[in-house]
């Protein structure tokens, strides 16, 4: 059990990382680039994830995210974008948070606010808006698409400058209609923006946040990375028991397909008959026989078979040797979005494969 505050360095950075990207499920943003700002927010400031009862049950909380398709070539923030979300964020409403969340965990998306919080010294809270990586804002709303009173405030900043495609946006507004704004900001920027989006009370998130999501990523990577200094294989099958999963196949990737389409990453992967699909995420995956063995929000991974590093889906070519790794949602830090029937039946009109009937929330 994690003991909070949990100070965090340089070490638990490489596990976070590691773990995210596992618990991204495909997507979740770029490992890499989410480390190197997680370093930067360590070195800076003392850091520490913070439990929720840390603050008073109405301090207001945001949450800080990344939105685009992880493919894109022109995808470009850095930490000075994620500090005038905020600048941004307070301009319009007034609010000075009183701590920061990330959306989800991933590869990049586990670190969403530490550079926020490290370089404003404002408690980085373990409450994601969900525990495991997923397509759009509105999964990633705590469940505050479905009160006909919240009005929303999302700030986002993103784009390279050199190339003419920065852009800094504040919408007000539903939360249905501000994430389809800010995706349509992330296309303009060439991919990616920085967001900060949805304050709400401390008390709010103890009800419908995936509590301890982020202490599960860092437990996630250490086993990981413990069983990569054996060998690949011991990793990924450590892993897997630790999620109470399964290693479905070793194998290669026989047919890889991606498109961008509005912002995301929409394609199908095939590795020893078995076939997924993805929406940035894996949404399903499917025996060679075709019968359905999992269902997002249950986790589909990749995993390189030679250097062990998690495969997101946009990082992935025919050819490639990959372990294929599958655990049930049950086993997953989940938020209260993820059992919303209506927000996962969007998905079928994009992968175009059933969903729902598959679900058993």
């Amino acid at each position: 059990m994690t003991q909070y505050p949990l100070r965090l360095t340089e070490e638990t950075v490489r596990f976070a990382a590691l773990g995210g990207s596992i618990l991204g499920g495909g997507g979740g943003g770029s490992a890499q680039q989410g480390a190197a700002f997680a370093n930067l927010a360590v070195q800076f400031s003392d850091l520490y994830l913070r439990d929720l009862e840390e603050l008073p049950p109405e301090a207001i909380v945001v949450t800080a995210s990344m939105v685009g398709a992880p493919a894109a070539k022109e995808k470009y923030v850095n930490a000075a974008d994620m500090m005038r979300c905020i600048e941004l964020f307070t301009q319009q409403t007034g609010i000075k948070p009183s701590g920061i969340v990330t959306n989800e965990n991933g590869g990049g998306s586990t670190f969403n606010g530490w550079v926020n919080a490290s370089l404003l010294g404002i408690p980085l809270l373990d409450a994601p808006c969900n525990g495991r990586a997923h397509p759009t804002g509105v999964m990633g709303s705590l469940n505050l698409h479905r009160d006909p009173h919240y009005i929303t405030t999302m700030t986002c900043v993103g784009g390279n400058r050199d190339l003419g495609r920065h852009v800094e946006c504040t919408f007000t507004g539903t939360i249905s209609h501000c994430s389809k704004l800010v995706r349509a900001a992330a296309v303009e920027a060439g991919g990616l923006v920085a967001v900060v989006r949805n304050p709400v009370t401390v008390q709010y998130l103890k009800e419908h946040s995936a509590r301890g999501g982020v202490a599960q990523a860092i437990e996630t990577g250490r086993c990981y990375a413990e069983g990569l200094a054996r060998s690949v294989e011991d990793a990924v099958r450590a892993v897997a028991k630790f999620l109470n999963g399964e290693v479905l196949t070793r194998g290669v990737v026989e047919q890889y397909q991606l498109r961008s389409e509005g912002g995301f990453d929409v394609g199908t992967v095939r590795v020893n008959g078995y076939e997924m699909s993805f929406w940035n995420e894996y949404m399903t995956v499917d025996a060679p026989d075709g019968q359905r063995l999992g269902t997002f929000p249950d986790l589909v991974m990749t995993f390189d078979a030679q250097t062990g590093k998690p495969m997101p889906t946009s990082d992935l070519a025919e050819g490639q040797e990959v372990y294929l790794l599958y655990t049930k949602h049950t086993h997953l830090k989940l938020a209260s979005t993820m059992f919303d029937r209506e927000l996962l039946s969007e998905v079928e009109n994009i992968i175009h494969r059933p969903m729902v009937k598959y679900i058993a929330l």
